[in-house]
């Protein structure tokens, strides 16, 4: 009896107190210098690039000094640049630069989108879906250079007719008010969206594809067809991967230089016109920079560099906080 309720006492005892505050994420422990170590080899390289990025703010900023001090923010809104009056202003490369990018991103999203939707879903084989994909993202590897000679010989001459056309019916429209030359906005813009596009695509078909198979498989049981589930179910679930793809994408149309040189006519006049030459910011900068001798010519290229560096900031951050409220208003729901 006595070894039976032994027994008994030793199951029924309560388990040894352990302290549920420990914890798991702590690296103080002994053993651990090597996480040490990492984490500070981690911060190390954020702080350096977090540096990186102000010391080339502050070179850009020195170099421009000149040009701020002597325009103000008027270089902002002046449409005036005479180097031989040493009269600056950036508004002509400013117009260039939004509306080729516009152009640009207005093009390259739908298809983009498209791209991804075809080759994430089984519309077609998977012999088929592959090879397209790779070639839409091979796209990306071309040199500018490459493209622009490409868009020289190629894009124009076929653009040529068609902007004839739009002239020719649509001259009471602004937008294709004047007489076209070959080079101008629109092909630097249809230009830029063949840039752009592999970005758009490769990154939406990455994030498409990452949405759980159970949503499409649970929206369809409930009667909806492939086309209600990819546009009411698939592209809001993945609409800040989408957003973050646009964003990367336009920040390369901001600064793509030497394919937009070669096509948008390099003229500083702004005209309301698609289909006349135009500037943009780096092409200016690749034209005029190596032949820069005044102090103020050269500093008002840098203000345009550092205008330029802060319009790409800006849209990041914007890009930032889109993801973030979209993610918060998903969590929410």
């Amino acid at each position: 009896m006595t070894n039976i309720s032994k027994k008994r006492n030793r199951l029924t005892r309560k388990p040894t107190e352990m302290n549920t505050e420990v914890d798991l994420t702590d690296t103080a422990g002994e053993g651990l210098w090597m996480e040490s170590g990492f984490t500070l080899f981690v911060w190390g390289f954020a702080l350096a690039t977090a540096g990186t990025l102000f010391l080339m703010s502050a070179v850009i900023f020195k170099d421009a000094w000149p040009a701020i001090s002597n325009f103000g923010l008027s270089f902002l809104w002046n449409p005036k640049w005479d180097i031989g009056e040493l009269q600056f202003g950036a508004l002509p490369f400013i117009y260039g630069t939004v509306i080729s990018s516009a152009i640009g991103i207005i093009i390259a999203l739908p298809l983009g989108l498209s791209v991804a939707i075809v080759t994430s879903e089984n519309f077609l084989p998977l012999w088929v879906r592959s090879p397209l994909g790779f070639m839409v993202e091979l796209i990306a590897a071309i040199p500018s250079v490459i493209v622009g000679l490409w868009g020289i010989f190629v894009l124009i001459p076929f653009l040529l007719p068609l902007q004839q056309s739009l002239f020719d019916n649509f001259s009471w429209f602004p937008l294709f008010s004047s007489e076209p030359l070959g080079p101008g906005m629109l092909p630097a813009g249809i230009l830029l969206s063949i840039m752009i596009l592999p970005t758009v695509a490769a990154i939406s078909r990455d994030v498409l594809i990452s949405v759980p198979v159970d949503l499409r498989s649970a929206s369809m049981s409930l009667g909806a067809t492939r086309w209600e589930t990819i546009f009411k179910l698939l592209l809001p679930a993945a609409s800040s991967g989408i957003i973050g793809a646009t964003i990367l994408a336009l920040g390369r149309a901001l600064g793509e230089t030497m394919a937009v040189t070669m096509v948008i006519g390099n003229s500083i006049q702004i005209n309301p016109s698609l289909l006349a030459p135009s500037y943009s910011i780096p092409a200016v900068l690749a034209s005029q920079f190596r032949e820069a001798v005044e102090p103020l010519h050269t500093g008002a290229l840098m203000y345009l560099a550092l205008i330029l560096f802060v319009i790409t900031l800006l849209v990041n951050a914007i890009a930032v906080l889109l993801v973030q409220l979209i993610g918060a208003k998903e969590a929410k729901t």
